[in-house]
């Protein structure tokens, strides 16, 4: 990957983002009336979405249905990329309690060193969502919900030999806390605004770590990785062109505490400490709605170099499918 197609992308990623805010600031712009009669708006009903690329949805499914909404994407970084993809599969249990799991399925190719053997399965996600409240129309409580998600470390992430790119997992088992939540609002020109806030917290336990792993470490040491805590917090908007078109775009914060590897190596004491990072991002995309229970997004991810954090732009594609 070279520099100048990282930028290629940024500048990409920069125009579509303005893209949105134009469609937004001319969609308010078209009406001076603060509101519109209630038949002239658009209804809850008559708006299809798929979802912004990262925010979560604050809303369960129905009881007895289920979701599936697998994502491919391409995380292109200054020495590497990594092909992958990850599948949302929901059933809703209750009207306000969804369960589901999340495979993750990689391929990681480095311009310095050998890229990974094949491709590899990462970690595997359980999820459960309870949701607390419901968006009704002319109420100010949007839908909330606790979301907890639990990773099992079925990924490979040590004893990995001459190819430190077939690690795709942590070794760790990892709880995500969220607290999801979601309202609409309606834009003078009638047309709807979807927006989602969510923040979430993840815990990892410590993970025993032999020779070449995803930690840094080489052959010949032993010992334990201690991952830290990492807090992201994630605004998306979404905004209905029309009944099939939205335009969508994520913004976040990501912090990560430091993460420590403690062991031996040839009889000698090994500290290492990656020390705390943060960084910010944005993730502009264009839905495409074919019915209310078929959708597809396109869009880009841009993680911004922060503090111990590197520029990282991957495209990513997701069709959603509610039944």
């Amino acid at each position: 990957m070279t520099t100048s197609r990282v930028e290629l992308f940024w500048r990409r990623s920069i125009h579509a983002v303005a893209t949105a805010v134009m469609m937004v600031g001319l969609a308010r712009a078209q009406q001076a009336s603060p509101a519109l009669p209630p038949a002239e708006r658009e209804s809850l009903s008559d708006a299809w979405w798929t979802g912004p690329l990262l925010a979560n949805s604050a809303a369960t499914l129905p009881r007895g249905h289920f979701l599936v909404e697998p994502y491919i994407y391409d995380v292109i970084g200054p020495q590497s990329q990594a092909f992958g993809s990850r599948a949302y599969v929901l059933y809703g249990l209750t009207n306000t309690v969804t369960a589901g799991v999340i495979p993750i399925v990689g391929y990681n190719k480095m311009d310095n060193g050998p890229s990974s053997s094949g491709v590899k399965a990462g970690d595997i996600t359980l999820l459960g969502q309870y949701q607390l409240t419901q968006f009704h129309e002319r109420s100010w409580v949007p839908t909330t919900a606790i979301e907890i998600q639990q990773t099992l470390p079925s990924g490979k992430y040590d004893d990995l030999g001459t190819r430190p790119s077939n690690g795709l997992g942590a070794g760790a088992y990892a709880t995500t806390v969220s607290v999801n939540t979601q309202a609409y609002f309606w834009m003078p020109n009638g047309r709807i605004l979807r927006a989602r806030f969510d923040v979430s917290q993840s815990f990892s336990s410590d993970v025993d770590v032999k020779d070449v792993s995803v930690y840094g470490t080489s052959n010949g040491f032993r010992g334990r990785a201690e991952p830290g805590k990492s807090l992201t917090i994630d605004a998306a908007p979404e905004y209905s062109l029309t009944r099939q078109w939205v335009l969508a775009v994520d913004t976040l914060y990501e912090h990560n505490g430091n993460t420590s590897v403690v062991g031996t190596q040839n009889a000698k004491s090994v500290r290492q400490n990656s020390g705390s990072s943060w960084t910010y991002g944005f993730a502009p995309a264009v839905e495409y709605n074919v019915s209310p229970n078929l959708g597809v997004i396109f869009g880009t991810r841009v993680i911004a170099p922060g503090h111990n954090s590197s520029l990282t732009v991957a495209p990513v594609l997701a069709i959603n499918f509610v039944h």
